[in-house]
């Protein structure tokens, strides 16, 4: 995938790539900050199941069109000063959400502006750090990348949970969308020796209309972006409803008002738990991809989510320690072959295309991760329509739609194999 590139070391990565990914953790506790809140804001805001998955999908539309327009700004300004000017304009927007979302009206509109604002910490942070590392230590980086994100998934939802019995979900959003602010002068820091690389191309190819068919007429590439779409859709899903699902968990245990309090921040505790074992799954991923091929690890670790998308619902009224147990390993899975994707699409297509590859697969793998938590929702609402239909079934189903939108995505990976070795492409990049 790109054989011309050398396996050479830099100076000073590892000290860089920390500061780096320490900017990641400030700019992503934002992220989870609306589904660690979701079991009091559906009470507070007055949401149906269908209107609190609308929240957090607008999240992911505005995320998405922001993914795709950094993209191309990447590729004509620069990784660098892209994600600078996108870094500010992510704390701004954080802040306006914490200060002024009150019902879902204004939740939609400004957790959809947070979005909207936020992409640049992602795809033009993956192309600096495929601009730094060489093809053999590169899917370990960009795990490390990825790995700070859920690693700030999992403070942001344990930090709320802790503030909740203080000062409510307020408290809470003034707290973890703050931090967005210390990104940036992380990033500042970290990026103020990084040249600001502008890859030559021919006249006219960054162009929308060249760009966009020459990411698609890549089959390789393709391939590898409709295996991440369908990946979205399960992993975005499931970020969004997983501390609901075990706070209703731990409410089914409680007795009284005051211990049903009690049982939603415990159950909100034990979600961002998992987030941990989702940081060590990028690691995982990241580093297996780099010595068992990156086509064989995203099989692996996507027909295992799949498993666990089928059965989790069905698990509900299980002891609250087993389902936190099996909810950390549907984490580690679920988001193991996130960095490979991003990885391998660094290598399946030219330098000065990267941008506007990263672009493309925004628009598909968000696009899908803005339908699966509504849609979530909605087969919670149709299903509890249904007479005598029981928690267990509401709660089964509705995980059982992310399975099926995320069946597609090791079929398009064992394809992609299969171009690899039609292609003699080196089993370390396969």
């Amino acid at each position: 995938m790109r054989p011309d590139e050398e396996d050479v070391a830099y100076s000073g990565d590892s000290r860089w790539l920390a500061l780096f990914c320490s900017a990641r953790v400030g700019f992503s506790f934002i992220f989870t900050s609306y589904s660690a809140a979701l079991p009091l804001l559906r009470s507070d805001w007055s949401m149906s199941a269908a209107q609190a998955g609308m929240v957090q999908s607008a999240w992911h539309l505005g995320y998405l069109v922001s993914l795709f327009t950094v993209g191309f700004l990447g590729d004509r300004f620069g990784a660098k000063r892209t994600y600078l000017w996108s870094a500010v304009a992510a704390s701004a927007s954080a802040l306006v959400f914490a200060a002024f979302a009150s019902s879902f009206v204004s939740g939609t509109v400004l957790y959809g502006l947070a979005g909207l604002c936020s992409g640049g910490s992602y795809t033009p942070g993956l192309t600096l750090i495929a601009e730094r590392f060489p093809p053999a230590t590169r899917g370990r980086a960009m795990g490390f990348y990825l790995a700070a994100g859920s690693l700030a998934y999992a403070l942001s939802i344990t930090v709320s949970s802790r503030l909740f019995p203080l000062g409510g979900w307020r408290l809470a959003f003034a707290v973890t969308c703050s931090l967005p602010t210390v990104g940036l002068a992380l990033s500042l820091w970290a990026l103020r020796r990084t040249p600001n690389i502008i890859h030559r191309a021919p006249p006219g190819a960054r162009d929308l209309w060249r760009a966009i068919p020459a990411v698609l007429g890549n089959k390789p590439a393709l391939l590898s972006m409709l295996a991440y779409t369908f990946h979205c859709w399960e992993l975005l899903g499931m970020w969004a409803w997983l501390p609901a699902y075990l706070a209703a968990a731990a409410l089914a245990t409680a007795k009284g008002i005051d211990q049903q309090a009690a049982a939603v921040g415990v159950g909100v505790f034990l979600s961002g738990l998992t987030y941990l074992t989702s940081m060590l799954g990028s690691l995982v991923g990241g580093t297996l991809s780099d010595r068992w091929g990156r086509t064989l690890t995203m099989i692996l670790f996507s027909c295992t989510s799949l498993v666990f998308s089928f059965t989790f619902g069905w698990m509900l009224g299980w002891p609250l320690a087993v389902l936190f147990l099996v909810a950390a390993c549907y984490n580690f899975a679920g988001i193991a072959d996130s960095s490979i994707y991003s990885t391998a699409l660094t290598e399946l297509v030219e330098p000065a295309h990267i941008g506007a590859a990263y672009a493309v697969r925004s628009v598909m793998g968000f696009g899908a991760g803005v339908i699966s938590p509504w849609l979530f929702g909605l087969v919670m609402d149709m299903v509890r329509g249904v007479p005598l239909a029981s928690e267990r079934l509401v709660w089964g189903l509705a995980w059982a739609s992310l399975g099926l939108g995320a069946l597609p995505s090791p079929l398009m990976s064992w394809w992609l194999r299969r171009q690899a070795e039609a292609t003699g492409m080196a089993r370390g990049r396969r």
